[in-house]
């Protein structure tokens, strides 16, 4: 008769952790990958909520998003926001943090905590300050006013040009401060001493950031502009609690006209609103994989 071999801790732990690894995959299996594959399904469907059949042609809603004149609209927005948006924020936000790290700087923390303060403030709030800041009565327009700068009030939430400088304004304001922290995370792990070896070299200020702090702070970089990229290709709150879309839909995102078709319009067109949500993930996916790319010197 063989002998039972006796259990060690190790083993234990081993069986422990493997029970601990399953109770998570379990739980990421049901609560994200399969709500993935159930949308993916879902998105060759048509019909209301109660009545949905897949589509005849099975690709019925992709086809119809290039004639769908309200996505196409909403497509150019949400890239006019990426293009013109993300690489202020990211110059503005790389500028601050290479300020704030001099030591020298005297009150260097309540400097700091000021340009971050906006990223305290929830979506929703700052959005209707905003909002109450541009209208055609507001601050703003009465600043213009008492300074001659213009002579009647701009509705500047109601043209379509001025609409989108708003959001651009906004995104601009709310986001900086949160990668300006992580840049300045990365420089404070880069050694001083190369500062100053690079100024007895005889190398000012401005090449120093150029040739030093940028090139360390590369990979922060990267991964500032992929969350960067990803939350404008996903931008909702600032289209629906800022310009509500208008006018006439001309400031709309994807994310917007998504909701809209699946909840805000009264009827419940949840094939085409998962189609739509695949396009923005496939778009995502890609643009991350570019800059992965892009950004990767290995050999």
């Amino acid at each position: 008769m063989k002998e039972k071999k006796p259990s060690t801790v190790r083993h234990k732990q081993e069986v422990a952790g493997w029970l601990f690894l399953l109770l998570g995959t379990v739980l990421i299996i049901i609560f994200q990958f399969w709500p993935m594959i159930s949308a993916f399904l879902t998105s060759f469907k048509t019909g209301s909520a109660a009545n949905m059949k897949f589509a005849d042609p099975i690709v019925f809603n992709y086809s119809r998003m290039m004639k769908d004149k309200l996505f196409v609209t909403s497509l150019k927005n949400t890239f006019l926001y990426l293009i013109v948006q993300v690489p202020i924020m990211l110059l503005v936000a790389l500028l601050l943090a290479h300020l704030l790290n001099n030591k020298d700087l005297k009150f260097r923390g309540v400097f700091r905590t000021c340009v971050f303060l906006p990223c305290s403030i929830s979506l929703v709030s700052y959005s209707l300050i905003f909002k109450s800041l541009f209208a055609t009565q507001g601050l703003i327009n009465s600043i213009l006013m008492k300074l001659h700068l213009i002579s009647d009030n701009i509705n500047w939430l109601g043209t379509t040009s001025t609409a989108r400088m708003v959001i651009i304004i906004a995104l601009i304001w709310r986001w900086t401060g949160y990668n300006m922290v992580f840049y300045l995370a990365g420089m404070q792990n880069i050694e001083y001493s190369l500062y100053e070896a690079a100024r007895i070299d005889g190398a000012d200020g401005w090449k120093t950031f150029w040739h030093i702090t940028v090139p360390l702070l590369k990979p922060v970089i990267i991964m500032t502009v992929i969350l960067s990229i990803n939350g404008t290709l996903q931008l909702f709150d600032e289209s629906v609690n800022l310009t509500g879309g208008g006018p006439a839909g001309t400031t709309q995102t994807m994310s917007h006209y998504i909701y809209n078709n699946a909840f805000g319009t009264g009827v419940a067109n949840f094939g085409y609103a998962s189609a739509m949500s695949f396009v923005v993930f496939i778009m995502v996916a890609i643009l991350a994989v570019i800059n992965l790319k892009v950004g990767d010197t290995r050999d």
